[in-house]
């Protein structure tokens, strides 16, 4: 099932008491999509609203993420029992990626190849702007992968394959 919503920003943590909610942004315009009025959902893995909308009161840009107040969502305790995780806005609102861009939910579960040998599969997606990772399932393990050049030479979207190139020693840690 092709996803109807794309993932526009992880869930970090509430801020404060009033319900506002630290986020990292996953979009190339937080300015638009965290626009008062716009209306977001918490969505799953595979891109599918889950709930009733999030329409946001406001948003700014906050250290290395960006403040967000919901309609509605007035308490840190409110905030909380959403449960939040991934966030995202209708496919059709959004302008489509690069050629070689993927989006989140096509990054997860997909399989992460160095040559023509498969490592392991994407687990989840973490980190900061700039200092972004890859959580590899890599033989049982747990690593992380740097989601930046050189380390990541391609992304295969028909494919769902990211390639990577890791320096001598980067799977060992």
């Amino acid at each position: 099932m092709e996803a109807t919503h794309l993932v526009v920003a992880r869930f970090r943590k509430p801020h404060g008491t009033n319900g506002a909610a630290l986020v990292l942004a996953m979009t190339d315009e937080p300015e638009a999509v965290f626009a008062p009025g716009r209306r977001l959902w918490q969505v799953d893995g595979d891109g599918q609203p889950q709930g009733e909308p999030l329409v946001v009161h406001r948003g700014r840009a906050f250290k290395d993420g960006w403040l967000i107040e919901f309609e509605g969502l007035a308490s840190r305790t409110v905030l909380e029992a959403r449960n939040l995780e991934w966030i995202g806005a209708p496919r059709d609102e959004l302008r489509e990626p690069a050629p070689d861009a993927m989006y989140v939910h096509e990054l997860i579960g997909a399989d992460v190849v160095a040559g023509d040998v498969r490592l392991g599969s994407v687990r989840d997606f973490v980190g900061a702007p700039g200092n972004r990772f890859l959580v590899v399932d890599v033989e049982g393990r747990e690593r992380l992968i740097p989601f930046r050049q050189p380390i990541v030479r391609d992304l295969d979207r028909a494919g769902r394959r990211v390639i990577v190139d890791p320096p001598p020693g980067l799977l060992d840690l």
